[in-house]
């Protein structure tokens, strides 16, 4: 209800202004602001992370303090049992090794291989036997001698090492943090005097009887300590720079190095193992390992081994999760660190709840109940674990009859081993980290020690993230330009409402000068419309057509309910295509619009995005690599180039261009739309993630989401969503995602400059397989040019996209007429090419290639299949025999095919039509008698059965997966029953019209290129023998014969203002009460049209220099108020003089009514609206809200006063506009100067200079100008067919239909041939026999006879579903990871503090550049 009112109270004040306060208001305009669940959700699962990593890491440390007991040969365990869980010990410390042994031989085998260097290779190699003899070492030797409590202390040790580097090397930024690794280093060393003063005191207070020996293996504990610590060799290296060849060199080649290294790893422990206890101890008898009787050891050794091996896993990867969702405090340091004293904790909780199980658990006296443990472990009746973790306590000095004081000794190692271990990390805990960054950007290595879980995640951990050390001063990993290019083609106005909405909405999240966020980065917007231009049919001048009008209405629309005013800075520029128009968006940002003549340049998606490529990178980025080339601007002060915020902007174009100057192609980006596209800023944000994080990504797409309504949108719906869930979730997974829509991609700009890219794309069709593979698809084809030259393209499942999708059923059969043979003719060439593709792409392995093989082999049998599944049907519902079946189910298909070949176009798809809906009726029927046959049967236990339960499980699975999308699962329905028409009719349709190349959506009419004459009241056409005659009445000869026969002639007309009902077109279509008559003979004969006559001539003419002049005028009025603007008084606006000049050259003829159109500002109530919202706008953040409210009514007063006599829509003079500026500034300085705020002066001059400014008419700089000449001769010139090549290419493309018919129906037909044969000699004969069974598994003695053709392919249809639900399970736990790191660093939506009062009018370069450069007034 509020929102309602207040909607009421914004409408209420623009009534006032005018008798049309009525807007629309877009859907999505509205402020962007955090969702409250989402933000619960985010801290939701940052602690549920952080309790898995906790419990993991404090289960898996128990773990290995468990095994470590029970293996001790001080334990009360058997000798058959304590080999037995010395053997679980050893696995424990393998399990790691083989887990990252497998990991990098598949990168090796499937993704990269680089020749290694030998002598790096070696060095690595030791140390990694040195790490690995010190963990087996310390493991397998040295804990079993120690009591439990010992051991959990005694690993605080490994991080020696590190704190001596740290010293070393001075690490620390601040020169007082070296206190953090030297107390470490004290603090470890002590703990180490107090383990040797601890078993000096049970030795000589013989406690257990404790022998000497113990101080051999205190030493070898130290030994080893050290040896383990040096596993983290590289943390303090890398972040001191020093030996950074060497680093960067073993990066590149450190899976193999991990192949080598895991396989040594692996022979250090086992040979430990071996030496000491087969050797030395002899302590291994082999026969004692057959324990095919003892389960009760098996369980516990078996569980405490996976227990540990899991735990440590899995603690391991969710500290990774912890540090990419940015909790790296709450779920990473604060867990990993309380896993010690979390372990004792638990320890001690255990042990008091459940020592009443123990018998003389009540004695008070400690060695009395120690000594009572020996009787017990004859008992079955006792917790084995419980039983020796008691045992090992009593080995302490608590067991001691003299004193147990020295106890105190072990709980003071403890603490010291412990603080030890969290001073020398200190550094985790003020870690920055990217959102969503790479593990080997957060960790040193890719091993973990399972042994020491908790020290190896926080030592593991680098201590200089590179590329984050620095997120508030926006360090380069923020540095990037973002191009938003919308390609359009005869879009609706609600389409385009919907692309400029979305654009409206990046400027406003991006340049919120009030809010504060941290994703910085640059961006433009540009439009580029196809076929924007026709042919006057009277006149025969060249001007913008009806789509290019609905584009500049939506503009004003969109900028009028973002902003409530109209747009202050638009440019029209006439270029060698066709023309442009540029608008400064609210926030600073630039808008291109660019209207392309199929005239003067190509039309069609593939040439607009060549057309913008070569520009904004090549030349573009020519002239950002040559500053000299970069023209100079003279009029830095231009006041119709200023910020809505009231600092002025050195024409952000230019700036844009100069920042770029700072960011490289690989940072440059470019956004692939079209023109119907809706987004929110935080799909393209995830998008840039994706790029950030990985080099090799050179494009990434979002989840792309169907809209409209009807039963088409509906299959759609479920299509799309199916596609997503499963097919491109599993190209990304298994290797490279092949197509990258055009409608919402994400694209790196150097990777589109990369050889064989955007050269080859430039590519023009001449054979007939090139118009199919480069025309019908070019998004597939540029996937498959990048992934060709070894660049991967990802999927973003968060990255959500809306277009409108064809909501007729012949629209939906033309376009997937393109798509469909495109996208077989793209997988077909990647695959040709894979064995190179494999060496140069590392996201591509053969078995990716394999799998691509097999869905390519399960779509071209797509129509087979779906004939035997509507065979299938005719048994089910009409009870046909199997071979009966499969030829009544051929016949409807063979029978389109044959429709198809000999009819129009039109026809087929009214006859799939028809053919579909009853398909459709079949698949019902089919549907309901397989569920009626399974309850017949009472079990669904049959292969149908299975596939059709399993599908529809799976299914709901992965949408209750994806919980925004959840709704799409009612669409399957409607998906399942318009498979036969998918999958069989439009498969038919798309092979037989494989010869046609047309786009067959959104196609204009043939008449539209002519301009129909709104203004004609009467049109008739005649013949008179040879004589064709046509009679028209017009509007302007009606008024002037009219006012002739009164006596009123033009001259004598009084002189009124112009008004928009003259301007529009849907007020000069009316009808006026004068009339006049207008006869036109046009001579049929020889078809030639009259040439314009001189009274029409002259009055274009007249109309061009009254448009010229309006501007020189305005011009003049800039010049004149500059000077007398004591602010500027030393500034000469050059570019003013220039652009008098160039205006003064001849205008095409499409400008004038453009201009006019945006002249349209300048009404009165516009003017009124416009300077309220530009005094607020300009004052927004300046604490100023009294003085501005004040300023608002007293000019809108002024306002009012001076033009009481001119009508809310009539368009104000050149003089007019002159007094009002003069009064409205003089006005302003008055109020300022009363209220003390003279400093605001400047910004509200601005603001008043803003509101009261004419559109621009320039022309192209010379470099832009030739440049955009030699690319329209050289690629984007309009091509000229002769009748010859069409011909042949006719003749070639049915020559290529031809063939890829046949093979279909060669293939089809063998696959459905082989299935009959089978049918017709019988299942007794040829068949698998499967036993029937009920749901409970008990067997009826039926069984159930399955083709073995049938089996196979539902079964290989099963295993790639199979895979892609696996790979859809990956992928969603990292989009949520994603996601979680996204609301993590989103845009909090709060207001920036401003802590400068002072209004120093500096100049600013478009949006800051991230180093934070500015240009001031002083520097100019």
């Amino acid at each position: 209800m509020e929102e309602l009112k207040y909607r009421g109270k914004i409408r209420e004040g623009r009534h006032r202004d005018t008798w049309d306060p009525f807007q629309l208001n877009p859907i999505g305009a509205e402020k962007e602001r955090k969702r409250r669940c989402f933000e619960l959700a985010q801290y939701l699962v940052a602690a549920i992370v952080g309790l898995a990593v906790l419990t993991s890491a404090v289960v898996a440390k128990g773990s290995l303090l468990v095994l470590s007991t029970l293996s001790s040969s001080k334990s009360m365990r058997t000798e058959k049992e304590q080999q037995f869980y010395m053997l679980m010990l050893t696995f424990c410390l393998v399990c790691p090794n083989v887990l990252v042994f497998l990991k990098s031989l598949w990168r090796c085998a499937f993704k990269s291989f680089v020749q290694p260097n030998m002598k790096t290779m070696l060095f690595v190699c030791g140390i990694e036997c040195l790490v690995s003899l010190g963990t087996s070492i310390m493991v397998l030797v040295v804990m079993p001698q120690f009591d439990v409590l010992t051991n959990l202390f005694i690993g605080g040790g490994v991080c020696i090492v590190s704190a001596i580097l740290q010293i070393i090397f001075r690490l620390q930024r601040e020169t007082w943090k070296i206190v953090f690794p030297i107390c470490s280093l004290i603090l470890i060393v002590a703990g180490y005097c107090l383990v040797g003063i601890d078993y000096y005191v049970r030795v000589s207070s013989f406690v257990n009887n404790q022998s000497d020996e113990c101080y051999t293996y205190i030493g070898i504990g130290i030994f080893s300590s050290l040896l383990i610590s040096l596993c983290w060799w590289e943390n303090p290296l890398q972040a001191t720079n020093s030996m950074q060849d060497k680093l960067s060199e073993l990066d590149s080649f450190r899976d193999f190095v991990f192949v080598i290294s895991s396989i040594l790893r692996i022979l250090v422990i086992g040979g430990v193992y071996l030496i000491y206890h087969a050797l030395i101890q002899k302590s291994i008898t082999w026969l004692d390992f057959e324990l095919q009787n003892d389960w009760e050891l098996l369980q516990i050794g078996l569980g405490l081994f996976f227990l540990q091996a899991f735990c440590s896993a899995a603690c391991h990867w969710f500290g990774v999760v912890a540090c990419k969702i940015h909790a790296v405090r709450m779920s990473f340091a604060l867990p990993v660190c309380c896993t010690g004293p979390a372990v004792l904790l638990l320890g001690l909780v255990l042990f008091i709840t459940q020592e009443q199980k123990l018998d003389r658990a009540d004695d008070h006296n400690i060695t009395l109940f120690c000594e009572s443990l020996h009787a017990l472990s004859n008992k079955n009746t006792t917790p084995v674990v419980l039983l020796e973790i008691t045992g090992s306590i009593c080995r302490t000095s608590l067991n001691s009859y003299y004193l147990q004081w020295p106890f105190s000794m072990l709980a003071l190692e403890g603490i010291c081993m412990w603080s030890g271990f969290v001073t020398c990390t200190y550094y985790v805990w003020k870690i920055k980290v990217q959102r969503i960054e790479r593990t080997s950007q957060l960790f040193v290595r890719r091993l973990y020690e399972s042994a020491f879980i908790d020290m190896s995640l926080l030592l593991n951990t680098k201590m200089k993230v590179p590329r984050a050390q620095n997120q508030e001063s926006n360090d380069e990993m923020q540095n990037s330009v973002i191009y938003l290019c919308a390609t359009m083609w005869h879009e609706t106005y609600d389409e385009m409402l919907k692309i400029l909405t979305s654009m409206f909405r990046l400027d406003r999240y991006r340049g919120d000068p009030q809010e504060e966020h941290k994703d910085c980065f640059d961006f433009e917007c540009h439009i580029y419309v196809d076929d924007a231009f026709m042919t006057e049919k009277d006149t025969g001048k060249r001007l913008v057509n009806s789509y290019v009008n609905d584009l500049i209405r939506v503009v004003v629309e969109v900028y009028r309910v973002f902003t409530n005013k109209e747009p202050d800075d638009v440019s029209i520029i006439e270029a060698p295509y066709g023309g442009r128009l540029i608008f400064i968006m609210p926030e600073g940002n630039m808008l291109y619009i660019h209207l392309k003549d199929k005239a003067l340049i190509r039309n069609k998606k593939r040439w607009s995005q060549i057309m913008y490529l070569y520009y904004l990178l090549g030349w573009k980025g020519y002239i950002v690599k040559n500053p000299q080339k970069i023209t100079r601007q003279n009029n830095i002060c231009r006041e119709s180039l200023i910020s809505m915020d009231g600092e002025i902007y050195l024409l952000p174009q230019s700036a844009n261009d100069s920042k770029r100057r700072f960011i490289t192609d690989d940072n440059t980006y470019i956004l692939a739309l079209d023109g119907d596209t809706d987004f929110q800023p935080k799909a393209v944000i995830l998008l840039v993630d994706r790029l950030r994080m990985y080099d090799n990504v050179g494009a990434a797409c979002g989840r792309i989401h169907p809209t409209g309504m009807g039963p088409m949108v509906w299959y759609q719906k479920f299509e799309y969503a199916v596609g997503h869930w499963l097919q491109k979730t599993a190209e990304h997974v298994f290797g490279s995602v092949l197509c990258s829509p055009g409608c919402f991609s994400l694209f790196r700009g150097s990777a589109l400059m990369d050889d064989n890219v955007l050269k080859r794309y430039t590519t023009t069709s001449t054979k007939a397989s090139e118009y199919v593979q480069y025309d019908q698809g070019e998004d597939r084809w540029l996937c498959t040019l990048l992934l060709q030259q070894g660049w991967r393209v990802e999927y973003n499942a968060a990255s959500d996209a809306y277009t409108n999708s064809p909501q007729e059923f012949k629209e939906f059969y033309n376009q997937r007429r393109r798509w469909g043979p495109s996208t077989l003719a793209n997988t077909l060439d990647l695959l040709h090419s894979g064995s190179e593709t494999v060496k140069r792409n590392s996201s591509i392995s053969r078995l990716y290639i394999l799998y691509q093989m097999f869905t390519v082999g399960s779509s071209i049998l797509g129509p087979a299949s779906v004939t035997l599944m509507i065979a299938g049907s005719f048994q089910f519902v009409f009870k046909m025999e199997g071979d009966i079946a499969i030829i009544v189910g051929s016949i409807p298909p063979v029978f389109y095919m044959i429709i198809c070949f000999f009819t129009k176009p039109n026809t087929q798809i009214t006859i799939a039509g028809i053919m579909s809906i009853l398909y459709a009726f079949l698949m019902t029927a089919s549907f309901f008698s397989i569920i009626g046959e399974m309850v017949v049967q009472g079990t669904f236990m049959t292969p149908t059965g299975l596939f059709l339960i399993s599908m529809a499980i799976m299914y709901l699975v992965t949408a209750i997966l994806h919980p925004e999308e959840f709704g799409m699962i009612i669409y399957g329905l409607m998906y399942f029953i318009c498979i036969p028409s998918g999958y069989l009719l439009l498969t038919i349709y798309s092979l037989v019209n494989m010869n046609n190349v047309s786009w067959g959506t959104r196609e204009s009419k043939e008449g539209e290129e002519m301009k129909k004459n709104h203004n004609t009241l009467c049109d008739k056409s005649c013949r008179i023998c040879c004589w064709d005659m046509k009679i028209q009445i017009t509007q302007e000869s009606e008024n002037l014969m009219l006012q002739q026969i009164t006596g009123q002639t033009a001259q004598q007309a009084p002189h009124s203002p112009i008004t928009n009902q003259e301007i529009t077109e849907h007020e000069a279509s009316k009808p006026d009460p004068q009339a006049s008559l207008d006869i036109t003979i046009k001579e049929a004969e020889d078809g030639a049209q009259e040439p314009p006559t001189n009274e029409k001539k002259g009055k274009g003419e007249n109309n061009d220099n009254v448009s010229i002049s309006s501007a020189d005028s305005a011009e003049r009025k800039s010049i004149s108020l500059r000077s007398s603007d004591e602010d500027y008084d030393n500034v000469v606006d050059f570019n003013m003089i220039s652009n008098l000049e160039t205006e003064k050259l001849p205008i095409k003829d499409w400008v004038t009514p453009v201009k006019e159109e945006f002249l349209k500002k300048l009404t009165y109530a516009n003017i009124k609206r416009n300077l309220q919202a530009q005094i607020r706008y300009a004052l927004r953040n300046k604490n100023e809200d009294d003085v501005c409210e004040e300023l608002v009514l007293m000019l809108t007063d002024t306002l009012n006063g001076e033009l009481s006599e001119v009508g809310p829509e009539d368009i104000l003079t050149d003089s007019k506009l002159e007094e009002l500026h003069l009064t409205l500034t003089e006005q302003a300085r008055r109020i300022l100067k009363t209220s003390h705020v003279e400093k605001l002066e400047k910004r509200v001059k601005i603001a008043i200079k803003k509101t009261l400014a004419a559109p621009q008419l320039e022309h192209l700089d010379e470099g832009e100008h030739d440049f955009w000449t030699k690319l329209l001769e050289r690629y984007l010139k309009p091509i000229v067919e002769t009748k010859e090549h069409k011909e042949e290419v006719t003749k070639e493309l049915k020559s290529l239909r031809n063939k890829g018919v046949f093979l279909y129906f060669i293939v089809n037909l063998l696959w459905v041939v082989a299935t009959f044969f089978l049918q017709a000699i019988g299942n007794d004969i040829i068949s698998i026999k499967i036993p029937k069974t009920f749901v409970n598994g008990t067997e009826t003695g039926e069984y159930i006879k399955v083709e073995p053709l049938s089996l196979m392919f539902l079964l290989s249809f099963a295993i790639l579903l199979l895979i892609q639900f696996l790979a859809m399970l990956y992928h969603r736990i990292y989009t949520l990871i994603h996601v979680v790191s996204y609301r993590s660093t989103e845009k909090d939506y709060k207001p920036k503090i401003n802590d400068d009062d002072d209004d120093d009018n500096g100049l600013t370069v478009g949006n800051p550049i991230a180093n934070g450069l500015y240009v001031t007034s002083d520097d100019l």
